[in-house]
């Protein structure tokens, strides 16, 4: 099991023997740039598996810093203690803003964390939120031009024995590309004492370390899994997220991004038509933005403020840059009529929902929100958090050890910054389970994390 739990983190540089020296230079030779012209191919050679990497190749980054490993992760003999080495990995840009989804543990302790574009640009991001229990997070690089996004597709219909295709930053080789098969669906995997994968994809493409993070295609080129892990010892078996579970949880990074809960009240699916996929409203609340708006049961969303609502994660993309008080226009067809509705941004008000009272309610602890700059020297990479001005006796807050001066900046996979963010985090159904929540303080000069369970009565 410690090899196992080794080579999860496929970041890390790893050690090679001397033939595989020898096999990585013969590969250096074609790791060059490519400077023949795919023009002048035949027919017969641009084969579907072809096309399909041509339709992604430019959504795909390579990640790269350096980061602190531990003796566990580096194989290194007791007692050295941690150092730093070069890591590496993939992502998929998911917003032509430049929002790239990765695996967490391929940013996890990296500082600077560097993206290479297909064009061999590169730029600095910083992490925007991440997810642990999945290993999945959100960077973000700042760009001037429109970037183009990866094809998503859907996990719900593959078959064992189907044809997938894996690209990646392998061993540090740009868009590396392998094929292989499904081998198998619902696989559990034990990372660690405190991290399981659950429902992963199994296949036989070789996935190595870099490859951390990158897509998944299937013979369409359409993106159905994040890879993930290599099993060590085995040849020809690595594991990807599927793709509907990271886009869920990707929604859920994006909404910590820009903090607005407009959709709740409104539920809705996507499902196949014709030759795409369409989202379409099953209820909504009177009380709800969307319900406010006039969006009714059995609406089909195609717009919101200029996005196509081609996936679920598109709901969350044109919430981006919207502040307080903007007009959202939305698209939307109504029995197959072309119908436009406005959506006001609002902010949820203290008289219709007592925030504060419900947090000390549920969970035992008083908040007031603090501002970026009084967490800069600390923690830059937050935009914000809530303090703790007081804590319950025997309340979940105090049994997880949170005290008054705690700057409260996550919980789960959602960033902290306001009342309005606790207030979407106690509705969802992760601490209704009862099951222990992870959240993130600020104390002095040390970013802690704990479980905390919520109580409702």
């Amino acid at each position: 099991m410690p090899q196992l739990r080794r080579l999860f983190r496929l970041s890390t540089r790893q050690q090679v023997t001397r033939r595989n020296i020898l096999m990585i230079l013969v590969a250096a030779v074609s790791a060059s740039p490519d400077t023949t012209s795919a023009g002048n191919a035949s027919t017969s050679r641009r084969t579907p598996t072809v096309i399909a990497v041509e339709s992604c190749r430019d959504a795909v980054v390579n990640i790269h810093g350096r980061k602190t490993i531990t003796e566990d992760e580096s194989g290194q003999s007791p007692g050295d203690g941690p150092r730093r080495v070069n890591g590496m990995g993939t992502g998929v840009i998911i917003d032509h803003r430049g929002y790239i989804l990765t695996n967490h543990h391929v940013v996890q302790g990296v500082r600077r964390i560097q993206v290479t574009l297909s064009d061999r640009r590169t730029y600095t991001a910083r992490l925007v939120a991440h997810d642990h229990s999945t290993d999945l997070a959100i960077i973000k690089i700042d760009v001037k031009e429109s970037l183009p996004l990866i094809n998503i597709g859907t996990s719900r219909d593959l078959m064992s024995g189907e044809s997938v295709i894996a690209l990646g930053n392998a061993y540090g080789y740009h868009h590396t590309v392998t094929v292989g098969i499904i081998s198998a669906l619902n696989r559990s995997v034990q990372v660690s004492d405190d991290q399981r994968y659950h429902d992963l994809i199994q296949t036989d493409a070789s996935i190595n370390p870099g490859n951390s993070g990158g897509p998944l295609l299937n013979i369409d080129g359409e993106m159905i899994g994040i890879n993930a892990a290599v099993r060590v010892g085995a040849q020809g078996i690595g594991f990807a997220i599927p793709v509907d579970r990271a886009m869920e949880i990707a929604e859920s990074l994006l909404r910590a991004e820009h903090g607005l809960n407009l959709w709740r009240g409104m539920e809705g699916e996507m499902t196949k038509k014709d030759q795409g996929r369409i989202f379409k409203v099953h209820s909504v609340r009177r009380e709800s933005y969307a319900g406010k708006a006039g969006i009714r049961s059995g609406d089909v969303i195609k717009v919101v403020n200029g996005v196509d609502i081609c996936q679920g994660i598109d709901m969350e993309r044109a919430l981006i840059d919207v502040g307080t008080g903007a007009t959202l226009e939305i698209e939307l067809e109504r029995k197959d009529v072309p119908t436009e509705v406005s959506l006001v941004v609002g902010r949820v008000s203290r008289h219709n929902t007592p925030l504060s009272d419900e947090t000390w309610r549920v969970l035992g602890m008083k908040l007031t929100p603090v501002k970026a700059d009084q967490l800069r020297q600390t923690a830059s990479r937050y935009r914000g958090g809530l303090k703790v001005t007081e804590v319950r006796d025997d309340s979940p807050a105090e049994d997880a050890r949170i005290r008054q001066g705690d700057i409260l900046v996550g919980m789960h996979v959602w960033e902290t910054t306001s009342l309005e963010n606790m207030d979407y985090i106690l509705k969802q159904g992760e601490l209704k389970k009862g099951d222990p929540v992870k959240f993130y303080i600020v104390r002095g000069d040390e970013f802690l994390f704990g479980h905390m369970p919520a109580i409702f009565r």
